[in-house]
């Protein structure tokens, strides 16, 4: 079992949600709209002792659509992206 809170400015609203075999969890949809996290969404996932913290973030596949071309699309396009700029911003330090 995983509890889940939603700090809303001085309201605490909590739940607790079953974790399946494969370490999936479903947030409930109230927790989804308080972030306006909708499917297909990117979640920041961070750890602090026993507690998880789960923030909505952009995908940087989609910040950075267009930036760069590719030949063949990778079986991974976040770690592509991130490797790719990465590789760039090196590149302009370095120069």
């Amino acid at each position: 079992m995983v509890g889940i809170s939603l700090y809303v400015g001085i309201f605490v609203t909590e739940t607790t949600v079953k974790m399946d075999a494969k370490g999936r969890i479903r947030i409930p949809r109230k927790f989804r709209e308080a972030i306006q996290l909708s499917e297909g969404g990117c979640v920041n996932i961070k750890s602090e002792g026993k507690v998880l913290i789960i923030e909505a973030s952009e995908s940087i596949a989609d910040k950075y659509y267009g930036i760069v071309h590719v030949e063949n699309w990778p079986e991974d396009l976040e770690e592509y992206a991130k490797t790719e700029m990465l590789k760039r911003w090196k590149q302009r330090v370095t120069m």
